[in-house]
């Protein structure tokens, strides 16, 4: 309230309460004050109130919600649904204009505010993740995929003759269908095997470039975030490649910014090489509903140059969800999470090893990703091809969602283009393994009730295998195997 509506207060009520009531909401708008006035994220996480009340003020700015306003466009911010309304804080006219999609609106000043402080806390928290030479991002109201497009097309505009994307293979659709949807033509690079781990090839990078020629080449996308036994690109080396045949670079960090390992190879790489802009999601690092991406380059005019080409408006829904998150969580929240996620990995890798062993399995050795882990599924050569798919099905009907399962033999076509043992990032990976991550919110709970449900599939797998005893033919007449009727009785 305004002072004069304060004085008023006073006049029903004492003075005195009117006072204390006023001191708790300067408290709430200390808060705000602060943020508008630095821009960063406050170290401790809000309260809902506070939050609450920020939304508020600032739906209250947008047109849509002055009193006695008359709209007669055709965007009028008008919904249907008081349900609907309430979901979006009256936040209706979304972010960004026809020609840009950071640019400010004038019919909506209050979501304009928060697009401009969602940008800024995003920025702040990818600094503090690790990468500090990052100067500029915005959220995109898109996954990841999608968002890469974007950036593709805007690299493409940059060098209109050319229209080759070297990208070393990672097994996810999203990311070479990315490629194919920005109209351009993917060169599959294939990894090398390095023991258990498959690594880029930074040779067949190099014999491609020369075959292809530099100025022919929108860009080389590389993967950080990816599953095992894939390990992230040697990005390091290849912004040196892109520095000395400039060539942009494109860095695929899908859920990498809660890994200090991967944040650190993008601040080296940027450091020593070229990176030109690197792509991560918001549900898989932030937790919140899927539909959104940060676009983060270390020069300001090209992601300035990616922003304008997002034709029209956009939703505000993903960056309003991100700017409630962190300033729910805080840098001390999000902090404390990145730091339990990291101790959890050790966790879930000491469990699984020791779950893998008892059962004749192994953990893969893939020291170079940090998130995911795999394990051996030779089960004694029991399981082969389809048969060790249908652990991840036992695992799924058990409530265990996020594991891969992938056995050699699968090919698959994406896009006209044929991949060899799809699943494995490799034409000839040697086993058949199951994967699991230590993501962001992972719970020590998560890991055990995993552990638990897995040792089970392998139970049940195992007893299966006792339970099918082969039948012995002689001369045309079926034997009964030795013991079969006591493995009967054990059956019943």
């Amino acid at each position: 309230m305004n002072p004069q509506n304060l004085e008023l207060c006073s006049k029903l009520i004492s003075h005195s309460y009117v006072k204390q009531g006023t001191q708790a909401r300067v408290s709430h708008e200390n808060k705000i004050k602060q943020l508008l006035q630095h821009r960063k994220l406050p170290e401790e996480g809000w309260d809902d109130q506070t939050i609450e009340l920020l939304l508020q003020e600032l739906s209250i700015m947008d047109s849509n919600n002055f009193p006695g306003n008359c709209g007669v466009g055709e965007r009028e911010g008008r919904i249907a649904s008081a349900i609907v309304e309430k979901r979006h804080y009256r936040l209706c006219h979304g972010i960004g204009r026809s020609g840009d999609i950071t640019a400010v609106q004038p019919k909506a000043a209050g979501s304009s505010v928060l697009m401009k402080l969602t940008n800024s806390l995003a920025l702040d928290i990818i600094k503090f993740s690790g990468i500090n030479l990052a100067s500029s991002c915005f959220v995109v109201p898109m996954a990841t995929g999608m968002t890469l497009v974007l950036c593709m097309l805007t690299m493409k505009l940059r060098r209109p003759n050319a229209k080759f994307v070297l990208w070393p293979r990672i097994d996810q659709k999203s990311c070479f269908k990315s490629i194919v949807t920005a109209g351009l033509q993917p060169i599959v690079i294939e990894n090398i095997l390095e023991g258990d781990e498959l690594r880029t090839d930074l040779e067949g990078i190099k014999h491609k470039i020369e075959e292809l020629g530099a100025d022919n080449i929108v860009c080389i996308m590389t993967t950080t975030s990816c599953f095992a036994p894939r390990s992230p690109d040697r990005i390091e080396q290849i912004s040196t490649i892109c520095k000395e045949k400039d060539i942009p670079h494109l860095i695929n960090n899908a859920y990498g910014l809660q890994s200090s390992k991967l944040t650190h190879l993008i601040q080296q790489s940027a450091r020593v090489g070229r990176v030109d802009a690197f792509v991560q999601s918001l549900d898989k690092n932030f937790m919140v509903p899927v539909g959104g991406a940060i676009v983060v380059g270390f020069d300001k005019n090209l992601i300035e140059e990616i922003g304008k080409s997002y034709p029209g408006r956009a939703s505000i829904t993903p960056s309003l969800d991100l700017f409630i998150t962190l300033l729910s969580l805080g840098s001390k929240g999000y902090k404390s999470l990145l730091q339990e996620r990291k101790e959890l990995f050790i966790y879930l890798s000491n469990s699984l090893s020791i779950c893998a062993e008892k059962y004749g399995e192994r953990i893969l050795q893939t020291k170079n990703n940090p998130i995911s882990l795999g394990i051996t599924l030779t089960l004694e050569d029991d399981l082969k091809g389809e048969k060790a798919t249908e652990i991840g099905s036992m695992l799924f009907t058990r409530n265990v969602s996020g594991t891969r399962v992938v056995a050699p033999g699968k090919d698959a076509e994406v896009s006209g283009h044929l991949f060899k043992n799809f699943g494995s990032h490799s034409n000839n990976y040697p086993y058949s393994y199951l994967t699991a991550a230590a993501s962001i919110g992972i719970t020590k709970e998560d890991v055990d009730v995993f552990v638990n449900r897995l040792e089970k599939v392998f139970l049940k797998i195992k007893s299966k295998k006792s339970e099918n005893i082969p039948l012995i033919q002689k001369d045309g007449e079926i034997l009964q195997p030795e013991h079969k009727a006591d493995h009967v009785d054990a059956v019943r």
